[in-house]
């Protein structure tokens, strides 16, 4: 059995966009987690404690958050999350043991129990 030049075509175009549309859509809906530019807020894992600070593009496209010194520093996976690791949890994660190993990144599961 052979197939059409004209017939394969259309089946390819058919078949990318149809594989290609939902992944367009879905980006599109998809709710940002924090701003490109603007302000964002961290909340203490540890305490009632919460800051916010400044974020900025750089000049290679990437994320900066303002530590309260004045110092800029490249967001790693969320800004919120480089903003609480490096300011009110940062005793906390180097005092503790656990903290400095890695075990406070974002990513981790944490249980919290509430009795």
């Amino acid at each position: 059995m052979r197939l059409s030049s004209q017939f394969v075509a259309s089946m390819a175009i058919l078949l990318a966009t149809g594989l290609t549309a939902p992944a367009a859509d879905a980006r599109h809906r998809r709710k940002a987690e924090e701003p490109v530019a603007g302000f964002v807020t961290a909340e203490s894992r540890y305490g009632p404690q919460t800051i916010t600070a400044p974020v900025r593009v750089n000049e290679a496209g990437r994320r900066e958050v303002q530590l309260p010194g004045g110092t800029w520093i490249e967001c790693r996976r969320t800004c919120s999350e480089t903003l609480r690791q490096e300011t009110i949890d940062f005793w906390h994660i180097r005092n503790n043991p656990g903290g400095a190993s890695g075990q406070d990144g974002p990513g981790y599961f944490r249980f919290e129990w509430s009795w």
